[in-house]
């Protein structure tokens, strides 16, 4: 296994301060995207972020490079890696003053990865200089477009997915442009809480520029500069250490993302990495083109779904900056499924990307011995209710439920969970059938959906939903409902994902992976099963007792534990 490197990484530093400075002002960054991350968790208005926490927070420098990320979901990495770039192309430094925020969302101008990811960035001054940026960005239930939600399938181009905002002012001296607001909020369902949800991340941002500008009152601003400095240096060390660990050669691997909803199947995704000292070039030669349907990623998404990757196999216990980057080379052809050109659809590209780190993690794994993982549930499951309900009321609904976690070497995979670049937590039933007029009939882990082996892979989600009194238009996002989540080392293959419609007269009808937006009859129920995750190791090595638990647990039937497991049973 690759050493992890020094968990002590500013002894190394090569600017004036001390070891000690720049670990004081590195805990005082990060307490201010944490302050932040949680301050947007509670104002927001919209369950996608109040209880789901789709959302994340940064300090870039005065350059653009990320100095500090809250430890929330590493995909919004890949709308605010340029995020400050494009804001100071459009604008100029000049062009920028204290007070004033930029709001943007487009994957192809704005440098983001999908249009529902919605960001701000706004310069922090200090006696007239810009010193830092502060930004958020957070995933909106609804930012327009032909489909509520904003992300179901059928959508073939960028313009039928939202509104476009290209690194705009929404707000001027301190004062939002209600104009602009007023614009984009007109463009989009439930208006009241997307404006409530905006409103939340222009305060976000001015309290983590407070939280600075209390920094610069007790730290020296050249200090605090300095610092970001060093920071961004030491994890480029880091990085490039956890690399030359690796063996130096070649390593391959190909995957496949289902179907892009449109008609398009077994869409390949290859990687070939090579690793020659303390650098790693990817190579993405062989993926698929773009595609009709709105699975497409900007090079943007998969830059974020690479670092990831590499991250957790080579730094896991480092911190996140831009300091990443540099070690890493990325190829990927244009106008391919993982670097979608204009005006590619790209609602739906955390599937693509999730595929990226499958591919990432299979390659690699010969090479970091107890790190290597078997495939997680590989989806970003998306499911979406909208309408008018009972009371009058239009509401949309959206969320990604999690699903199983790849065994590794030394333990089971997690059950039910989101893994990799998409992590946030699932809707709990109480705040979904508060805020909604949806009940949950089942909420469970579906049994037999964790692929067997020495260790068993994480079990998938199940979650059924009644309508309650109403027509509701259902529309889904999901993968791996063909091919299923990998095994390792002779570990079997995790369940495969499923929607099912039960119709109150008992009959039963089998729905796609990515169905185009239908209407549901009152009373109907929509049931939802994730994908699971690949075994690790042969079957025959796990333990009669782990046999034992996970039968009396309900996590496999019997019928499953004698088809995977050799005697003894337990």
């Amino acid at each position: 296994m690759p050493p992890a490197p020094s968990s002590s990484p500013w002894e190394a530093s090569a600017v004036a301060l001390s070891p000690i400075d720049i670990e004081l002002v590195r805990t005082a960054l990060g307490s201010v995207v944490d302050e932040m991350y949680v301050a947007l968790m509670k104002s927001a208005h919209s369950t996608n972020i109040k209880e789901r926490c789709d959302h994340s927070t940064a300090l870039f420098d005065r350059r653009g490079r990320v100095v500090a990320q809250g430890e929330s979901l590493p995909l919004h990495l890949a709308s605010m890696l340029g995020l400050v770039e494009v804001v100071l192309e459009r604008h100029g430094r000049d062009g920028l003053g204290p007070g004033d925020m930029f709001i943007s969302n487009d994957p192809f101008v704005g440098r983001g990865s999908h249009l529902p990811d919605v960001a701000m960035v706004m310069p922090v001054f200090h006696d007239g200089r810009l010193v830092l940026f502060v930004a958020n960005i957070a995933h909106h239930a609804d930012i327009g477009g032909m489909v509520p939600g904003s992300v179901a399938g059928g959508m073939t181009e960028i313009f039928q997915e939202g509104v476009r905002i290209p690194a705009i002012r929404i707000v001027k001296d301190g004062a939002v442009v209600e104009d602009v607001l007023d614009l984009i909020c007109l463009n989009v369902r439930v208006p009241r809480e997307r404006r409530g949800d905006y409103l939340a991340q222009i305060a976000v941002n001015r309290l983590g520029a407070r939280r600075l500008a209390e920094l610069f009152a007790r730290t020296p601003v050249a200090h605090v500069e300095e610092a970001a400095d060093a920071l961004i240096e030491a994890v480029a060390r880091r990085m490039r250490a956890g690399i030359a660990a690796l063996p130096d050669g070649t390593y391959r691997f190909e995957d496949r993302v289902d179907d892009d909803g449109m008609g398009t199947r077994n869409i390949p995704v290859c990687v070939t990495i090579t690793v020659d000292g303390e650098a790693i070039t990817l190579d993405f030669a062989g993926s698929g083109p773009q595609c009709r349907g709105n699975i497409n990623t900007s090079f943007a998404g998969l830059q974020a779904s690479v670092l990831y990757a590499l991250k957790v196999l080579v730094d896991p216990d480092g911190p996140t900056n831009h300091g990443m980057v540099d070690p890493v080379t990325i190829h990927a052809p244009e106008r391919s499924i993982v670097n979608a050109g204009f005006p590619a659809a790209t609602a739906a590209r955390a599937q693509t990307c999730q595929r990226v780190i499958d591919v990432i993690l299979g390659a690699l794994a010969p090479a970091v011995g107890d790190r290597a993982v078997a495939a997680s549930n590989g989806a970003n499951t998306t499911t979406t209710f909208s309408g008018v309900g009972p009371d009058g009321t239009y509401y949309v609904y959206m969320e990604t439920i999690g699903g199983g976690a790849g065994a590794r070497a030394t333990r089971d995979g997690v059950d039910g969970v989101q893994v990799h670049i998409t992590n946030t937590s699932n809707l709990p039933i109480e705040a979904l059938e508060r805020e909604y007029p949806i009940l949950i009939e089942c909420y469970a882990l579906e049994p037999d959906t964790g692929g067997a082996g020495t260790w068993r892979g994480g079990l998938a989600l199940r979650r059924d939903y009644r309508a309650l009194g109403h027509v509701t238009t259902f529309s889904a996002q999901g993968e791996r409902f063909d091919s299923a989540p990998w095994g390792l080392s002779g570990g079997g293959p995790g369940g495969r994902g499923r929607h099912h419609l039960r119709f109150d007269d008992g009959r039963v009808e089998d729905l796609p992976a990515k169905p185009i937006p239908r209407d549901v009859p009152p009373d109907a129920v929509v049931s939802v099963v994730t994908p699971g995750a690949g075994g690790f190791g042969p079957p025959e090595g796990r333990a009669p007792e782990d046999r034992a638990a996970d039968l009396a647990d309900g996590k496999v039937s019997p019928a499953f534990l004698s088809r995977w497991y050799p005697d003894p049973q337990p």
